[in-house]
């Protein structure tokens, strides 16, 4: 099943207490964010970790700066999760964790987790997730290249 994200997220936000959404300064942790999706139901659990890359269109970059709209961004991620939840019941926890600040190449800037009874639903809410959140999310990241230059782009 291929899902489509919507340009607008607008199904009502449904909290789940067992979710967990951030945003940090500090480094992000792979296996504090895999701890949080755990669950005894979950037959599956899928973890997106988004990195910064050496690249961008043939360009080096040698670092990214990460701003945020931090209040905003935070209802986002619970908007994301009441839309996986909408399409796929049975996903347990739904985790999303986004970096701020200067981050070198190789820096983890976002993790999301998804715990499900099954690894198909898993994978799909996941993918969901990176691209609502791309979509939707007020983050901003500053491009650092090599040569000095920089340049502002709407993340993620």
């Amino acid at each position: 099943m291929t899902s489509k994200v919507p340009t607008s997220l607008n199904y009502p936000i449904t909290a789940n207490t067992k979710d967990n959404f951030a945003i940090f300064f500090a480094p992000l942790s792979l296996s504090e964010v895999y701890d949080l999706a755990d669950d005894r139901a979950n037959g599956a659990i899928v973890v997106m970790s988004g990195m910064v890359r050496n690249q961008t269109g043939g360009q080096p970059v040698v670092a990214l700066e990460y701003q945020a709209y931090e209040p905003m961004a935070i209802q986002v991620f619970k908007q994301i999760a009441s839309e996986i939840r909408h399409q796929w019941s049975d996903v347990n926890r739904i985790v999303i964790h986004h970096r701020v600040g200067r981050l070198q190449v190789g820096e983890i800037s976002v993790l999301i987790a998804v715990g499900c009874p099954h690894r198909l639903q898993a994978f799909e809410a996941c993918q969901y997730a990176i691209d609502a959140l791309k979509d939707n999310a007020p983050i901003w990241k500053k491009e650092w290249y090599e040569d000095g230059q920089w340049s502002w782009t709407k993340c993620c």
